[in-house]
């Protein structure tokens, strides 16, 4: 049976190149790197040279990148870090209501310590996208962060970042940007954006899963979650993933240099997707932009059948597909994301999300178009009956 995955927004398979970087870890480059003998050397030096090459990637400092265990890790640490030291000082953050679980979840729980928190959410268009005029009408004197991913992980969106930053600095409000799932998608520049903190994650750039980063500017005050060593510049202590990280390195110095002719193929290999699926299914509806969206993700509906049922029958048609985020898998909620850009809960539920690679061919979008409207009208039918 053939085997076609367009989920890339989930994970990506590890490149061969970052696998044989890894492989000296595990054997020769062992020793810990706070370990000041010659094994600890040159894992630290390993350590260093990958912290160069994914600061690099995103126009940073060295010295501005710390390892974490994820994304989720760097926007847990992104937003209490930098909520701690107000104790119980009035405190407002100002996000919106189709971030990534690991910001809206901790963003919610962190009333639940007794100290005063204001969340302010902003809300979006039928795009996605927020209003820089409410942005800038919800900061105010006791707004202490601001949180907006840069590419939204189901619909693909791109807020326009660069636009709003200067209102937000201006103002000396720490800004954050979960960039998980626009790194290695297109370009990102930290000083372009104008951003204070910014997540990334290995296994969204054909890395390894269990490592990612925060980019950190210099001077902007964060605090560690938890305590155990002065490793990660003393915000994240505990000994260092040298393997992983090592990985993440190969895998953001090899995606710098495929960006721009990945770029330009990814949005060819959509737009025909998407092309094949107007032209052979009726009643779908693109919750995806046609503009300032990332190049490799199609989100579409598919009115009156289920998008589990739709996932299950080109899973079983050996095409990966996902409803939504990889983190919400099992979740019998419509996607907060949809219900946000004002999809009603049918229309939700009908969505699915094609998410394309590197590896991705013409040949698989003719496959997945040739086998796609069959298994729409299987499962129409079997609503209907049902």
């Amino acid at each position: 049976m053939q085997q076609i995955y367009l989920d890339h927004n989930a994970t990506t398979p590890i490149r061969p190149e970052v696998v044989e970087a890894m492989l000296p870890c595990f054997t020769g480059t062992f020793g810990n790197p706070s370990s000041v003998h010659w094994a600890g050397r040159q894992a630290k030096q390993a350590l260093e040279t990958a912290r160069d090459r994914v600061a690099t990637l995103i126009g940073a400092k060295s010295s501005e990148i710390l390892f974490t265990s994820g994304g989720t890790e760097s926007n847990n640490l992104a937003v209490h870090g930098v909520l701690k030291p107000r104790g119980a000082n009035p405190a407002r953050i100002v996000t919106t209501p189709i971030e990534h679980s690991s910001v809206l979840e901790t963003v919610k729980a962190l009333g639940a310590d007794g100290a005063p928190v204001d969340i302010a959410t902003l809300t979006v268009d039928s795009q996605g996208r927020i209003s820089p005029g409410e942005l800038e009408a919800a900061l105010t004197p006791d707004t202490v962060l601001v949180s907006i991913g840069l590419a939204n992980h189901e619909i693909g969106t791109l807020q326009p970042i660069r636009e709003l930053s200067p209102t937000i600095r201006e103002r000396a409000i720490p800004f954050h940007v979960d960039a998980v799932q626009a790194v290695g998608k297109i370009p990102v520049d930290v000083n372009q954006l104008g951003v204070d903190i910014l997540s990334l994650s290995a296994h969204k750039i054909y890395g390894p899963k269990g490592i990612g980063a925060l980019y950190v500017r210099q001077g902007t005050a964060l605090s560690p979650v938890f305590r155990g060593g002065p490793q990660e510049r003393e915000k994240r202590p505990g000994t260092e993933n040298v393997a992983a990280a090592v990985g993440f390195g190969c895998a953001a110095q090899l995606c710098a240099q495929d960006i721009e002719t990945t770029h330009p193929r990814l949005i060819h290999l959509i737009a025909r997707l998407w092309d094949g699926i107007q032209r052979h299914i009726p009643d779908v509806a693109r919750y995806t932009p046609t503009q300032a969206c990332l190049p490799n993700t199609l989100n579409v509906g598919f009115a009156g059948a289920s998008g589990e049922g739709l996932m299950m029958g080109l899973d079983l048609a050996g095409i990966a597909v996902s409803t939504g985020s990889a983190c919400a898998a099992g979740s019998v909620e419509p996607s907060h994301v949809l219900l946000a850009v004002g999809c009603d809960e049918a229309g939700a539920k009908s969505a699915i999300r094609f998410s394309a690679g590197r590896d991705t061919t013409e040949e698989d979008i003719e496959a997945v178009t040739h086998v796609l409207p069959g298994i729409v009208e299987r499962v129409r039918k079997a609503g209907r009956s049902g």
